[in-house]
Order: C-alpha cells, then sequence, then structure tokens
C-alpha cells in the first residue's frame, strides 16, 4: 500500500463463448476505507476500462474440442498489444461460456488461460451462472435498482440465450434456453448450410423444413427459422402454457414468473441487430458472419414489439458478459467466528445471498429460499462449495438463531450430503453463536461461519487459514467487475 493509502493494479478479464472471444484489462483503484485506528478495509473505490480486444471468433479444431493452442496464442498477442505482461496483472477472470462450455476440453482451456495472469476467478459458466453475469455486465441488474422495476436480461449467444430476471438490483430469477445466432453455421458467399446442430434440427422440424449439410438455404427460410426462435424466446419470459418446441429447448426449468417483467433487455452478439434500424432482406447482409445471428435479431424485435413489457437497450451488448476483472477486496473476520481449520484455506467459493430484506423466521422458508438461490445460479450436479450470505437483520434472539439454524441445514440438505462444509458469510457481529448451533443441530457437517463482511451474490470468497493467535481469518471478496468506463 501507498503513502497515500491506496495502490493502483491491473486486472484482465476473459470470455471465451460460443461464437466470440474477448479480453478486456480494467485499472483498479484499491483503497483503505477504515479509519486509521481500526482493522484496515480495503475496497475498490474506482476502475477504468484501459484495453480492449478486438472480438474474435473463438477457435475449434472440430465440433467438440476448442483449439486450446490457438486460444492461448490469441491471449499472448492481446498481451502484447495492451503493452502488458502476464506478470503485471495482480487479479482477473476467466469465463467459458455458452455451448463452449460443453465441450470436452473446456476445464483444460480454464487451466491453462488461469497461468496467465494472477489469482484468477475460474469459471466454467453454466447457463444459469451466465445469466446472471451478463445481466449484470448489461446494466440490467443497475436499471432495475435505479428505476425499482423488474429487468429480464437475454443474452443471445451463438448457442444459447440466458435470461437473467432482477428486481430492485437483485437476481431473482433465470433459465437458459437452446436459441442462439450460431445454431445453424452458413458459408459467408453462397449461404450454403455448413453445419447443423441438434437443437437447430428439432427448429426446422416445426418450421416444417427439410435441410442437410451443403444445401442452399433462403434468405425467406432463415426468417421462418428465426421467426419460431423468437416466438420460443417471448413464450419463456411471458404467463402461459408454453409449446412442445420451447419444452425441448428450454435447458433448464422455465422461469417462475410470479412477479410481472417490466422491461426486457437484450445483450450478446445478436443484440445490436435489434437495436439498429437496418433491414436485412438479402442473403449476403443475413450470412455476414457465417450464421444466423443478425436475421436473428431482427426477428427478436419483430416479435418482441408491442408486448406489455418496455424493450429498452442496455448499456453493453455484445461486451455484456466480458468480466473486466476478479476484483480482490481483503477483509478479516475474526474474534467471534467458527471454523474448522483443517478444511481451510477455502478457495473462489461462489456466494448466494437468498434474502432480500427481512429474514424469515421460519426454517421451512428460509431452507425453500436457499434451494431456489442455489438452483438459479448453479446446476445440482456441478455444485461445489457455496457460501451463504446474509445481510444485517438486528437482534437475534437464541430462538431465532435456533431456527435460522435449522433453515440453513435444510436449504443446503444435499450438499451436506456429499461433504461438503457449511459456510455463511454474515454481516452483523454473531457468528460464533450460529455457527456453535450448526454444529450442535448437527455434529456431523463442518461449519464455516464468519462475520463482520459484506458480500454480494455472484461474488466469489477466499477463507485463508486461521492467523493472529488462531483468533482471525483472512478473507478475500472477488467481485467480477463490469467494464462503467473507458480511455479513448
Amino acid at each position: 500500500m501507498t503513502t497515500e493509502n491506496y495502490e493502483k493494479i491491473k486486472s484482465v478479464g476473459i470470455d471465451i463463448g460460443t461464437s466470440t472471444t474477448q479480453f478486456v484489462i480494467s485499472q483498479l483503484t484499491v483503497k483503505n476505507v477504515a479509519p486509521g485506528t481500526i482493522v484496515p478495509r480495503m475496497q475498490i473505490t474506482d476502475k477504468l476500462v484501459v484495453y480492449k480486444s478486438q472480438i474474435h471468433f473463438t477457435p475449434f479444431l472440430n465440433d467438440s474440442l476448442i483449439d486450446t493452442e490457438k486460444i492461448v496464442e490469441l491471449i499472448k498477442t492481446e498481451y502484447d498489444k495492451a503493452g502488458v505482461k502476464p506478470e503485471d496483472i495482480q487479479t482477473g477472470a476467466v469465463i467459458i461460456t455458452g455451448e463452449t462450455a460443453k465441450k470436452e476440453n473446456a476445464r483444460k482451456i480454464s487451466e491453462q488461460i488461469a497461468g496467465l495472469a494472477g489469482d484468477f476467478v475460474v469459471a466454467t459458466a453454466g447457463g444459469k451462472l451466465e445469466a446472471i453475469i451478463a445481466g449484470k455486465g448489461s446494466g440490467a441488474s443497475d436499471y432495475s435498482r435505479k428505476n425499482y422495476c423488474v429487468v429480464a436480461n437475454i443474452d443471445i449467444g451463438g448457442g444459447t440465450s440466458n435470461v437473467g430476471v432482477f428486481k430492485n438490483g437483485r437476481s431473482i430469477d433465470s433459465c437458459c434456453i437452446n436459441v442462439g445466432g450460431r445454431l445453424l453455421k452458413l458459408d459467408k458467399n453462397e449461404g450454403k448450410i455448413v453445419y447443423i446442430t441438434e437443437p437447430m434440427k428439432s427448429i426446422f422440424t416445426e418450421c416444417l423444413l427439410d435441410f442437410s449439410v451443403g444445401e442452399e438455404i433462403t434468405t425467406q427460410d432463415i426468417k421462418k427459422v428465426c421467426s419460431k426462435m423468437s416466438q420460443v424466446v417471448l413464450e419463456c419470459i411471458t404467463e402461459g402454457k408454453i409449446s412442445r418446441l420451447s419444452e425441448t429447448l428450454l435447458m433448464t426449468q422455465r422461469l417462475r414468473l410470479d412477479y410481472k417483467i417490466d422491461v426486457v433487455m437484450i445483450s450478446g452478439g445478436v443484440a445490436d441487430f435489434v437495436y439498429d434500424k437496418n433491414t436485412i432482406d438479402n442473403i449476403k447482409d443475413t450470412v455476414i458472419f457465417g450464421d444466423i445471428g443478425p436475421m436473428l435479431g431482427k426477428e427478436i424485435k419483430i416479435c418482441f414489439d408491442g408486448q406489455e413489457f418496455q424493450l429498452v437497450k442496455p448499456t453493453e451488448t455484445i461486451r455484456a458478459t466480458v468480466i473486466g476483472a476478479g476484483s480482490q477486496t481483503v477483509d478479516v473476520s475474526g474474534s467471534t467466528i467458527v471454523v474448522n481449520n483443517q478444511i481451510l484455506p477455502l478457495k473462489n467459493v461462489p456466494v448466494i445471498k437468498p434474502f432480500m430484506g427481512k429474514l424469515p423466521l421460519d426454517e421451512y422458508e428460509i431452507g425453500d429460499f436457499i434451494k431456489r438461490s442455489i438452483q438459479n445460479l448453479y446446476q445440482e450436479d456441478s455444485i461445489e462449495n457455496i457460501a451463504i450470505a446474509i445481510e444485517d437483520n438486528g437482534y437475534w434472539s437464541f430462538a431465532d438463531t435456533r431456527i435460522i439454524a435449522k433453515g440453513i441445514l435444510k436449504g443446503l440438505h444435499k450438499i451436506i450430503q456429499i461433504g461438503k462444509p457449511v459456510i455463511v458469510v454474515l454481516e452483523q457481529d454473531c457468528a460464533k453463536v450460529l455457527g456453535q448451533t450448526l454444529k450442535a443441530t448437527n455434529p456431523n457437517c463442518n461449519v464455516v461461519c464468519i462475520d463482520q463482511v459484506q458480500i454480494n451474490e455472484g461474488d466469489y470468497i477466499d477463507i485463508g487459514k486461521l492467523i493472529a493467535g488462531d483468533c482471525v481469518v483472512p478473507v478475500v471478496i472477488k467481485t467480477l467487475v463490469f467494464e462503467t468506463s473507458q480511455i479513448s
């Protein structure tokens, strides 16, 4: 830390998607915001995007393998263009999204690229997590907070459309649909079909079309396909019975829709075609990128016009999911905590924040809120460690604490069954009593309960081993930072 009590650090973000790969470098200002006599509390007080790569097409060896060597080469080249060395980077994030996350060597890619910088958040994002990330990056989350409304952000990429719903700044629901601009790949010059994905075969059937690789497809038939895909997306964000095709293309459970959507925003590679006013009426303009993305954007606009919700252009479109950085705010938690030092350190633990406002004092309701939050972000079979963040709710009696403990254990039942610890992060100073109550209620589970830490849903947290006479743990909060300004 400098004499001015702040430090500027560099962070890098890499998003490897179905269609495109992007790279961003940000400069973050980390400052001690605590008074001089109090334990330091580091916060990011400013962030500035200083370099944005061009948008690259994601390289593949074949339909099931990402080209690892080309990805690594691409990233190294972008470092050179930015005039930055990997060793100059203190933090960052690698996110593998969309259909790319399903490729056989996706984990290998994330591991190799994570080695190109500092302490990375590395995640192969499932559709639900990607929906939340994109909604934050597009500005939908902030819009809902500033305008006190419910916003559905639909991030339409090459292989999937990820819907994240936000109310007053908080994510409340999400789903993922197999609708994207590269489900049908085309020759850029002739409009001949190069590749047909499995979801596209189902769409062809519904449209009463029958095409094979190598055949030419007309602008009118592409329009018919994109119109059908747009209807599927609309069905998935509105109430009522959905079609058989929508059921087929949904990759998750559909939205709960026990709320009214006020605003819809479209982000992702298709988004710019939703909002620009140019028409597409020939095959050359339709297949300019070797896919059907441009026409899909136009048909989304046609389908969504005249609906009850308002269609608003987000702050970011194609770059919504680019992660500016896995930035870090360093904190400590101690004195009144409960931890099992044998399972520490814990690194890159994703955070859920199940409760909006007042914590319900009913163990079954608490359990249901937690289960729902987990389902909103992560597929069950991909869950590893997970941390529950709880805001300051004022005084808890011992009876309240017992109810809360039982509710937490109900919500985490499946996680406890597979041997994962119960991790709770509190704002108020009561971790010791809650942690001891959790252990007393279920002596067989490992408990890590820390307090006086502010953390948000979608963050990642590191909890280090006990230090300072075994009474304090170091805590690193990693926030996914999205670009808000840039150097022109």
